[in-house]
């Protein structure tokens, strides 16, 4: 049915051909159990796309198809991931300041706004080019995220801390300027581009313990106060111009900073019941217009090890849960600290990176219920934090992108997993005919996960991390056997989210892969 290369036929059937003769674990999906539902899945276009979004429309085209399409080929199989959201990357203006802007060459970002209050609609032009690229693939999400207030409002009059300390670097009289600039920007987006913000996170990473020491990288801290007043003139702004956007709150850069205080003071911790407790009458933004019962945080450093993984996501849940709030997990790379794979130092373009993020995704959609999950950036350079790798001569004004099994294991959830779906438990019995608690989540070996889409139809995502092929089973309680088409990543070079035939629900799963299991 297929064209999937000799070396993948030749798997499948040797696949095929092993599940009549060994016993099998059971995955069965309890339509009795949901779950929470699933928004969306995404990537940023920071730094990169100022610069990919001004190359040749060839070469944009094809950026934008692994990222943003749903469409298949004529073989079946997928042209890109279909993320579902998009985060827009609201500068500050250190790119006009060139090098007295204290920060790194590539991570400069322009701003809309200038000196004297008026707007250039010209700037972040390779940005803007990636939104109308997105919303001409139908990604029906975008979520705009500021790293620092315009450098006009700032105290030091540069868009990082240059180690401040803890809190904001913006002036006392311009929390309601910088509100202002965030709701104009996001109608002069609609007005001039065509393109709906739907979210807007006006502090990214508050919480961040380095303080954004310079020369790096556009940031802030803020404390929970200075957060909560800026989001309460942002949902005013926001109200005045009447805009339906909804606010972010807060991206915090560590789970542990939204469970306690971890490297940071109490002013800048625990920022789950800071800010959504109704006790806590300084931090409270659960009153805020435009802002959902919601908020965000990033899976960066606590990856390692297994059960702490584990048990921080289950921390999350409970807390969220205690508060009344959803979460989104918005934003992670790999670090210094995932030694597993060798920290974030040199591109992976392999399994051993793609199958380490698929069990980050695979924990935080069913130990911490987020309801989104995104990448950090969807291209860079010779590190771990990009989904394309792109190169370049010439400080990025001119080069080429290249895809990775990093992309398309992401894509075995984004493409197949649409929002408004519903996740759903699963029970497992082993080969021994006894049920395994939590036997979804063998995070060496395999990891299961069930979701209902809105048009009915189910998905099923199995992570083997092993190096062993494993003998599966799947169904849905109560509803009989089905015909699933299977989509599978693997270091096999044509397994790149290709479809690999169809399966009755008994089947294998081969060694080091991601297969979806998608309902016909």
């Amino acid at each position: 049915m297929f064209n999937i290369g000799f070396h993948g036929i030749s798997l499948a059937l040797m696949l095929s051909a092993s599940v009549q003769v060994s016993a099998q674990t059971h995955y069965t999906v309890l339509p009795s159990s949901p779950q929470q539902h699933i928004q969306h899945f995404g990537a940023s276009d920071a730094w990169s796309m100022q610069f990919i979004g001004l190359w040749p429309e060839k070469q944009q085209e094809q950026v934008a198809d692994w990222l943003f399409s749903s469409e298949n080929d004529a073989q079946g199989k997928p042209k890109g991931i279909g993320l579902s959201i998009w985060r827009f990357n609201l500068g500050a203006g250190s790119a006009e300041q060139g090098d007295k802007a204290q920060i790194n060459y590539a991570t400069r970002t322009e701003c809309f706004l200038n000196a004297d209050g008026t707007y250039n609609w010209s700037k972040q032009a390779g940005q803007r080019r990636f939104l109308k690229l997105a919303k001409e693939r139908g990604v029906p999400y975008i979520l705009a995220f500021c790293n620092s207030a315009p450098v006009y409002f700032t105290k030091n009059g540069l868009a990082t801390n240059t180690g401040r300390g803890g809190t904001i670097n913006l002036r006392d009289d311009c929390y309601d300027d910088f509100a202002r600039f965030m709701a104009t920007s996001i109608k002069g987006i609609e007005q001039h581009d065509g393109v709906k913000i739907n979210y807007i996170s006006p502090c990214n990473e508050p919480d961040g313990h380095w303080n954004w020491l310079g020369p790096k990288q556009e940031g802030s801290p803020a404390t929970n106060r200075e957060l909560a007043r800026v989001a309460h003139e942002l949902g005013k702004a926001l109200s005045k111009q009447k805009l339906k956007t909804e606010i972010l709150v807060n991206e915090s850069s560590d789970y542990r900073c939204m469970l306690g205080t971890h490297e940071a003071d109490w002013q800048r911790g625990n920022e789950i019941k800071a800010l959504f407790s109704k006790d806590s009458t300084d931090t409270y933004v659960g009153n805020v217009k435009n802002l959902p019962l919601l908020i965000g945080g990033h899976s960066y450093w606590t990856n390692t090890p297994l059960d702490y993984m584990r048990q921080c996501r289950m921390q999350i849940r409970e807390a969220c849960k205690k508060q009344g709030i959803k979460f989104w997990q918005t934003e992670i790379c790999i670090m210094g600290n995932d030694e597993e794979i060798g920290g974030g130092g040199g591109y992976d373009f392999s399994m051993k990176t793609a199958l380490y993020v698929a069990r980050v995704i695979h924990h935080d959609l069913c130990y911490a219920n987020a309801e989104s999950w995104s990448w950090w950036r969807a291209a860079g350079g010779d590190y771990r934090d990009g989904l394309l790798r792109v190169y370049s001569n010439d400080q990025w004004k001119t080069g080429y992108a290249v895809d990775s099994k990093l992309l398309w294991s992401l894509g075995n959830y984004s493409r197949f997993v649409r929002p408004g779906a519903q996740r759903f438990d699963i029970k497992t019995v082993g080969e021994d005919g006894k049920e395994i608690a939590e036997g979804f989540n063998d995070p060496k070996g395999v990891m299961c996960s069930a979701y209902r889409n809105s048009d009915g139809k189910w998905a099923i995502v199995a992570i083997n991390y092993s190096e062993d092929i494993k003998h599966v089973k799947f169904d849905v309680d109560g509803q009989g056997i089905k015909t699933w088409t299977m989509y599978r990543t693997s270091d096999i070079s044509a397994e790149s989210l290709a479809p690999v035939g169809t399966s009755n629900g008994t089947t294998t799963l081969a060694p080091r892969s991601i297969t979806t299991f998608v309902e016909e």
